[in-house]
Formats: structure tokens, sequence, C-alpha cells
């Protein structure tokens, strides 16, 4: 085992020699698992070594990068015939290895480091469009597939519809530099004579607001969809990238149960210490400070509230209700931040998340990272799989 002061030394940096040496040396447990299952990849810092982490619970193969800036190869996979992977010094320092990795590279936790998808673009030459998915004001959305059979979402605007393809163009700019499990991945563009596509990631059941009035959601899942949502928009945030139009409507969701953010034709790039004026998104689950345009401006905190919004869209399998009797007195409850009705049926730990989300001043309303810490959503937190027994199984 490397000694304190090594890993010391060693963790502002991933290549130095005597942590890659050690790490080499003791690695029997990882490598007999990571080798059968490592290949050589290009990522975008030159990270390596793809690896299946496991079929369970969302039973979909789970691989993730990890970044390859040890000086040594793996080798040595068994040392004087004893398995190290089964002492807990070898087992902690390996985690603590990965949490690094995971912080270097922006990850809410070792899991999400873990459980993130491969996510290689397409390539998507000679393609054919199939069938009609969904619509929007804008523009249709097709599946498609190319020459090698993969499958993709295709969303089409006509060129003549200057909107459209104003809004369709914006979410491209938006999406081509993101990259998270939770938000819908851009695979590219085409174009011909009278149409621009825009290719995504083809997820295969549809809107949350689908899935709900299939069939309504438990707390449970309400929770789970939340806190994968706030982890979103955590990331989302921290691109200086606010959504400005979140709903059930506009986030997808897999056979997996893992929600998606999409529709990003209204989503605006910020710069550090911005403040919006134009007001932009839907009446029900628009923040107050974007509804006045008397308020001064609005930032992130204002998908907070959407998110709120959401939430007990969720919880209720309806659209936010209001308390009010007409469009007008609709208007102002939304602009004074009323918010919409939370149904006394709630558990307590949900009504508190919800009046978090909603809370008027946005001064005083937390961030999607902030918001991560509630009970509400760490509750979620303790179904996902944990990395220690991905590696190394119970402990």
């Amino acid at each position: 085992m490397p000694s304190s002061s090594t890993q010391a030394a060693c963790s502002s940096s991933y290549s130095c020699p005597d942590y890659a040496d050690a790490f080499a040396q003791h690695e029997t447990g990882l490598v007999q698992t990571w080798r059968r299952v490592i290949e050589a990849a290009a990522h975008s810092a030159g990270y390596v070594a793809q690896y299946i982490g496991r079929v369970s619970g969302f039973t979909e193969n789970i691989v993730q990068t990890i970044p390859k800036k040890l000086d040594s190869p793996i080798q040595n996979e068994e040392i004087g015939g004893a398995d190290v992977s089964s002492n807990p010094e070898y087992h902690d320092s390996v985690l603590q290895y990965l949490e690094e990795i995971a912080r270097a590279n922006h990850y809410n936790d070792i899991n999400s480091l873990v459980l993130k998808i491969s996510r290689r673009k397409l390539a998507i030459k000679n393609w054919e469009k199939g069938g009609l998915i969904g619509g929007g004001s804008f523009g249709s959305v097709y599946k498609g597939s190319n020459e090698k059979g993969s499958f993709f979402a295709v969303k089409e605007v006509s060129l003549s519809n200057k909107k459209g393809l104003g809004l369709l163009r914006n979410e491209i700019a938006i999406l081509k530099r993101l990259d998270h499990e939770n938000i819908i991945q851009y695979y590219g563009t085409d174009k011909d004579e009278e149409k621009l596509y825009m290719f995504l990631e083809l997820v295969s059941h549809g809107t949350l607001e689908q899935a709900y009035k299939n069939s309504p959601f438990k707390e449970s899942q309400v929770s789970h969809y939340s806190r994968q949502l706030l982890q979103g928009l955590k990331y989302l945030h921290g691109c200086n990238v606010i959504h400005r139009d979140l709903k059930c409507a506009n986030i997808l969701v897999t056979e997996f149960g893992n929600v998606k953010l999409a529709d990003f034709g209204l989503s605006k790039s910020m710069e550090d210490g911005q403040s919006l004026k134009h007001g932009v998104g839907s009446s029900f689950w628009m923040a107050p400070e974007v509804a006045n345009p008397k308020s001064g401006g609005y930032d992130f905190r204002a998908d907070t509230w959407s998110l709120g919004c959401a939430v007990v869209e969720m919880s209720t399998g309806k659209s936010p209700r209001y308390n009010v009797r007409d469009a007008f007195a609709l208007e102002r409850a939304i602009r004074m931040g009323t918010g919409p009705i939370i149904p006394n049926s709630f558990s307590h730990t949900l009504k508190d998340f919800i009046e978090k989300c909603l809370q008027p001043d946005p001064s005083l309303r937390p961030t999607a990272a902030e918001l991560l810490a509630h009970p509400f959503v760490n509750e979620s937190s303790c179904k996902q799989p944990d990395l220690s027994e991905l590696l190394f199984g119970e402990r």
C-alpha cells in the first residue's frame, strides 16, 4: 500500500509514478474484472479504460471511461498468491482514487462516474426517417435509423419557419456543448433544401407527463426522478446554461427509470453574474421573477421554481393548479409568487422540498446543488447502486 505521504503527493496529479506503481501492484481484484472489458477509447481529455459495472436495477450495461494517466501498465494479477482486494485499506485507497477522478471531472459522486452510460456520439450517415414520435409548437420529432442499424430521434423544422428555425438552432448551440447522463444527448445535424434536422439520443418511454398519465407515480418514484433532475440541473447551471422551460412534458424517461432534460429551444447561455430580463417559458411552471417584468431580472434559481412545480405535477398527476377563478387572477398569482396548490396528503418531507423550491424570494431559494442535500432526494440516493458493490461486492 502507498504511504499516506505518497497518497497526499499524488492527490494533485494522476500521473504520479509512485502512486501509479503502487496502484498497479495492488489491483489484483480489479484487474480480474476490468481487464476483460477494458478497451482503448478516445475521450475528450485522453480518457481510456471503459468498463462494465453490472446489470441490475436498471438492467443496463453501465459503462464509463476512467482517466488513464498512470505511467505504468496494469500488471501482476497475483502478488504472492494473496488476494489484496479483500484488504480494507486497499478497498479504501481505490475508492479514494476514484473519488479524486470524480471530483476532477465534475461528477456529483463516484456513483455518477460509474453509472454514467457510455455516450459515444453516433456518426450518422445515410440515414432514414421513420415514424412520428411527437411534435411541438415549432417542429416534429421522428424515429431515425442509419446504415449500421442504429436508432435515434430526428427533430425537424422547415427552413421557411423562421421562429422554429431560430429555436432549433439555439437548441443545437446549447446541446452540442453538454454531456451528462440526465441531459438528452446531441448527435449532429443534417439539412436539405426544405428542412433542418437535428439528431438526438432516442429515449424509449416518452415524457414524464405521458408516464404519470399512464400510471400514477409513488412518492419514491418522484424522489428518484427529482434527484436525477437536480443532478442534471446542477451540471447545466455549472455550464452557465438556464433551461427556462422545465416541466414534465420536456423531461424524457427511459425504460430503466433514468430521466433526461430535453427541449432546450428556450434555454439561454449566461455569463457569470448575468441576470436575464426577458421572461419566457410555460405559465404554470414559471417563477415569479420571470413572470414579473418589474422584478429586476432572474437567474438559474428560476429553474429551481420550475422544478418545484414539476414535482407537484409528478406527485398529483396533473399540471400545477392554482387557487384562482380566472386567467387574470392566475397571472397575478404567478407574478406574486403564490405558487401552485400543495395537497395536504403529501408527506412532510415532500411538502418541505416543494416549499423550498417555491420560495417566492429568489435570493432565498436554494440552488439545484443545495437541494441535493434535502432529505426528500437523499432518500432516493440510497436506492442507487453503490460503487463498493460494483467493484468489491458486499462489504
